[in-house]
């Protein structure tokens, strides 16, 4: 009997001593009331402030954010207070933080209080909070940055900006808008850094030069800092001022995707390539369904995704990507585009015009000029520049900014091949389907693969099948001259698969001819009207037989 006494008393005490050192542990050492006491104790704070949980409850995204329990500065009607990094104000956005809460944009868990739950660094919590350095990947939950041009546009339009000295009376992305010594220009003009958000008058130019005209002050910043803007120049501020919405780096992003012919195998919102996976909502994926096994580092979305950027058969075994020579600078700037790949459940009212003319009236998330339009589709098979591209273990891709190309090509046949595309190859048909290009967009690439070149097709007054010699022949030095390169039965090697009947259906006799005739420079394919170390040179007639017997393939797939 008192051994029992004593196991009740023994375990009473212990047990209540656990429930003390948990209401001490809960209602004195917790991290959110240490950081909120050494808030109210640190030197130039206001006073002490309120020990006591805080949250944002936004109750259209059924969100009840508890960040600002730790981060009080971010709460709405709270002092500005010093101590801690952590009890910073919030950084100046395009909208109010206490109105869309914190895990709409940041994600992670809004109603935990402690700091690894918060920021979903937990077990099984599919949406983890985005990582500190791409916070502004968390615009994709409900913006769609619209007509996003190339990198290259990007930079170009960065260079007139500054060349043109706009800076000293604009500020754009925290740089400029601030008076020189001695006076000598600047002055305060709006600041940029959100106009491509909110929208600047076509007539921007012409009221700055009548600026310039009714200054009479020669040492006025109208003299001094503004003069005559080359129509290029204007055209490529213009497209970089349309391109801010307050989150540069995340603009940048994109422009990166948009110049590496990434849609070329992957889709974003419905419009892209179907060799790789829809990459729309690729941001939002759940860590704990992600194999982390090949891995090095942190197991987190960002980390995987520069892994596979680098070595993408490596992370994922049979991954039909090829390793695209990406150096550190893209593959951060491709991880924070993808990041941004997310939606918040936003109802519509929600929305921001951006993202209405995206998925309501169908506007382009990139640029609608040739240049962005090849990089989004092209670049990646055919090279930045129309040089073709060679990956391992892949057929070469046609260089199709070759000058000998262009000469020979007409509109026609590059219009055709882009819309219908090479059945068979990688080719897409992008004009026939709904997530591929409009008629306008792939004429504007044709337009650009001129223009980037300087090559003008040469004139051409005969019909488009004219070769009337021997076929039989012609498959002779077929099999002498092309079946190394080009397949015994035009399957395709070294050089593009030639029995394709969406190939030879699009080309011309002259086409055909001049290709073999010529060759192509820069490449394997050196022209048969010369001889070389290894065959003869062929005459016209046999150069025209091989044409016949390649129009013997004509009905092929």
């Amino acid at each position: 009997m008192q051994a029992n006494k004593h196991l009740l008393l023994w375990s009473s005490l212990v047990a209540l001593g656990l429930l003390v050192s948990a209401a001490v542990q809960e209602n004195v050492y917790k991290d959110w009331r240490v950081l909120q006491a050494s808030a109210a104790e640190a030197p130039g704070s206001p006073g002490p402030i309120g020990i006591h949980l805080r949250q944002v409850v936004v109750p259209t995204l059924h969100a009840a954010d508890r960040c600002v329990t730790c981060h009080v500065g971010m709460a709405a009607g709270e002092p500005v207070v010093a101590g801690d990094p952590v009890l910073r104000p919030h950084p100046v956005v395009g909208h109010d933080p206490t109105v869309m809460g914190c895990t709409a944009c940041h994600g992670g868990q809004g109603r935990a209080t402690e700091k690894d739950a918060a920021h979903g660094d937990v077990h099984f919590w599919p949406q983890p909070m985005i990582p500190r350095r791409y916070a502004d990947a968390g615009c994709g939950g409900c913006h769609t940055h619209l007509a996003v041009p190339t990198l290259t546009s990007l930079d170009a339009g960065q260079a007139a900006l500054e060349r043109n000295d706009c800076l000293a009376c604009h500020k754009l992305d925290g740089r400029g808008g601030t008076l020189r010594p001695l006076g000598a220009g600047g002055m305060e003009g709006p600041d940029l850094s959100f106009v491509g958000a909110r929208g600047f008058p076509a007539d921007w130019y012409e009221k700055h030069l009548a600026a310039r005209e009714r200054a009479a002050d020669p040492a006025s910043p109208w003299t001094s800092s503004f003069g005559k803007i080359e129509t290029e120049e204007r055209g490529s501020i213009e497209e970089l001022l349309s391109s801010r919405v307050g989150a540069p780096q995340l603009v940048r992003a994109k422009a990166t995707f948009n110049s590496l012919g990434c849609r070329g195998c992957h889709k974003v919102a419905g419009v892209g390539g179907d060799d790789g996976p829809d990459l729309t909502l690729i941001g939002a994926r759940d860590p704990g369904r992600i194999d982390f096994s090949r891995v090095k580092g942190r197991h987190d979305l960002a980390t995987w995704l520069a892994e596979h950027f680098r070595n993408p058969a490596g992370i994922v075994p049979g991954s039909a990507m090829p390793i695209l020579g990406l150096d550190e600078e893209q593959i951060d700037l491709l991880v924070r585009y993808m990041l941004s790949l997310r939606r918040t459940d936003a109802p519509e009212a929600w929305w921001p015009k951006d993202r209405v003319r995206a998925e309501r009236l169908g506007e382009r998330e990139f640029g609608e000029d040739g240049a962005t339009l090849y990089g989004s589709f092209c670049a990646a098979c055919h090279g930045p520049a129309g040089e073709g591209m060679r990956y391992p273990g892949m057929p070469a891709f046609p260089a199709i900014g070759n000058p000998d190309f262009l000469a020979v090509a007409s509109d026609e046949f590059l219009t055709t091949n882009i819309a219908h595309g090479r059945p068979g190859r990688r080719m897409a048909a992008w004009g026939a389907t709904e997530n591929g290009l409009r008629p306008g967009e792939i004429a504007a690439i044709v337009a650009h693969l001129r223009t980037q070149s300087g090559v003008t097709r040469e004139p051409d007054e005969r019909p488009a099948r004219w070769a009337r010699t021997d076929a039989a022949a012609g498959g002779a030095l077929y099999s002498a001259h092309c079946a190394q390169c080009h397949g015994d039965k035009g399957q395709g090697g070294e050089g593009p698969a030639l029995a394709n009947g969406a190939l030879l259906g699009a080309a011309s006799d002259t086409f055909l001819y001049e290709t073999i005739r010529r060759g192509r420079r820069g490449t394997t394919m050196t022209g048969f009207s010369q001889p070389s170390t290894v065959r003869p040179a062929l005459d016209e007639a046999e150069i025209e037989s091989i044409v016949a017997f390649l129009r013997t393939w004509e009905k092929q797939p």
